[in-house]
């Protein structure tokens, strides 16, 4: 353990001096980075339905099994965001500020990174689509978007979203072991060796049961008039 983890930190506000239980900050950034942030990771993998001639329906409920991939994604992802945020700011706080260890590094980087990943799914432009609600079913040229008619702007964000977003969870991988290596605490290992091999054996059993869909069939259906589709013929 290192000896200049403080053990207690005086708040003003509170006028009151409070004694630090880093294990509390440390189970938290497991529970965020390596539960919250896989299974929405999970969720947009595999939970999509198949493929349709048309996609999903016009009016699809956000908890409807349809959807329901979608909004698990959504929802971790936003709210590990903001508890990693919440963890590392407290940390902050109680350390007096950024120690410059290589933990530090390593969990503000993934701290910024994750982030990234909220403000680029900002920028993943239009939906489209033949069931989209500013579409009209019946006339093809109000379907367009930047999904549905895969533009340069929905590639890119797309290549950044899913590399980036790897590369975060590496990150947090890095901040956890480098944490340990400072402060070493048993249990947060033990639950961190569980979860490695609870979450490779079901992404091994739902990628073994061709639980994988192509995320733009799924939604916008197996027609082969769909611009998307038109490109990838024969794949």
């Amino acid at each position: 353990m290192d000896e200049n983890f403080p053990s207690e930190v005086y708040l003003a506000f509170l006028d009151r001096t409070i004694e630090i239980h880093w294990v509390y900050h440390a189970l938290l950034m497991v529970g965020i980075w390596f539960v919250l942030v896989p299974f929405g990771v999970i969720a947009i993998r595999f939970f999509k339905p198949k493929p349709t001639a048309c996609g999903i329906e016009k009016g699809t409920a956000r908890l409807d099994p349809k959807l329901i991939w979608w909004t698990v994604h959504y929802g971790f992802l936003y709210l590990a965001i903001g508890l990693a945020i919440a963890g590392t700011a407290l940390a902050m706080v109680v350390s007096g500020g950024i120690s410059g260890t290589v933990h530090s590094i390593f969990g503000l980087g993934t701290v910024l990174f994750g982030g990234l990943q909220i403000v680029s799914a900002w920028f993943r432009g239009t939906h489209g689509g033949k069931h989209d609600p500013e579409s009209d079913p019946d006339d093809p040229a109000t379907w367009r978007g930047d999904h549905f008619d895969m533009t340069p702007r929905r590639r890119w964000f797309e290549a950044y979203h899913k590399t980036f977003g790897y590369f975060a969870i590496g990150l947090a991988l890095a901040a956890t072991a480098s944490g340990l290596q400072q402060y070493w605490i048993p249990l947060v290992a033990m639950v961190l060796g569980v979860i490695f091999v609870v979450l490779s054996a079901l992404a091994v059993y739902l990628e073994g049961q061709g639980y994988r869909q192509d995320t733009y069939r799924s939604v916008y259906g197996n027609h082969p008039d769909n611009p998307y589709n038109k490109i990838r013929e024969g794949l």
